[in-house]
């Protein structure tokens, strides 16, 4: 009776496997996503224009920063638990979840495995493919062995190497998620290029203003408050780091340039985008209209042309 009672499953005992499998399967995922993103860094696709990654790249840290953790703090209570009740590692709840972790991590591996050799039957192999199938299949195939041994219940009886292989994963992860902040910066560097893409924002509302205050005029503004316009409720907006308003002049009977200061180069010039739209007039509508905003670092000032043909005056 007493052996009964010990080995039935708790409320603990089925929230802490539970938490610990989903622990893993975001850390394990979380990994996986970061290592690809370097990989999309370091190997990037010529068919990409200007990627971004920052954003995927600080969803996965943060996901390891909180899930990685709360997976090896809850996995070491398991396993004192067990080393004190050695009963419980004939839990159902046991045995169910680490049964589906491999299930789940050897049919990733085979599908891996599937697509690896059809990518290379089709003669599409490249080495940023290849990087990729083998993150999964190192980060998959690490937690397929290490839960087939957990199965056999080697890391309670082996407290020492159980231990090891820890501190292993964890410098792993430690130095993966460390590595990301040479890519996308720290955090005060993202703050600041998120500042730049607010005033890029402005700037092309500004723009859009002008161009309907030129086809409604046929003129341009002589300042920007010549565009405020009470009933549309439109206010020229102001830099939101520093307060101070942006830069117009006219300089010409169709053509203006616009100017801010910004505090580093654009996202898509330093991932090594074409540069030629910021050298060159863009006229407003052409080919240019969505890939004329990059900038350096400074006061970076863009020149304007209002194509007519695009932006006819508005007949009165």
């Amino acid at each position: 009776m007493d052996t009964a009672i010990r080995a039935k499953v708790t409320a603990k005992d089925f929230f802490l496997w539970l938490g610990a499998m989903v622990a893993l399967y975001v850390s394990a995922t979380s990994l996986i996503l970061l290592v690809h993103q370097y990989i999309n860094v370091f190997f990037p696709n010529a068919l990409d224009y200007a990627p971004s990654y920052s954003s995927s790249m600080r969803f996965a840290i943060a996901s390891l920063v909180v899930f990685f953790p709360l997976y090896i703090w809850l996995t070491r209570m398991l396993h004192q638990d067990i080393r004190q009740t050695p009963l419980k590692q004939e839990l159902w709840v046991r045995k169910w979840l680490i049964f589906l972790t491999l299930f789940v991590a050897g049919i990733t591996m085979a599908i891996d495995l599937v697509m690896l050799v059809n990518t290379f039957l089709n003669g599409d192999i490249t080495t940023r493919f290849i990087l990729k199938a083998l993150t999964i299949l190192i980060v998959i195939g690490g937690g397929f062995w290490y839960y087939l041994n957990e199965l056999k219940g080697k890391w309670e009886e082996k407290k020492k190497e159980s231990t090891i292989v820890a501190g292993i994963v964890s410098v792993i992860v430690l130095a993966t998620v460390a590595s990301s902040f040479f890519i996308i910066g720290s955090p005060q560097t993202e703050r600041l290029a998120r500042f730049d893409e607010q005033k890029t924002a402005d700037l092309q509302n500004i723009q859009w203003q002008i161009i309907s205050y030129w086809q409604q005029k046929e003129k341009l503004p002589v300042s920007l408050a010549d565009l405020e316009d009470p009933l549309a409720g439109f206010v020229a907006p102001k830099d939101s780091q520093t307060g101070a308003s942006y830069t117009y002049e006219s300089t010409g009977a169709m053509s203006f340039k616009l100017c801010a200061d910004f505090n580093a180069p654009s996202r898509d010039m330093i991932t090594g985008a074409d540069t030629k739209a910021m050298r060159v007039p863009a006229p407003i509508g052409g080919d240019l209209a969505n890939e004329n905003w990059k900038h350096n670092s400074g006061t970076v000032c863009f020149d304007r042309t209002i194509d007519p043909d695009r932006f006819p005056v508005f007949k009165k």
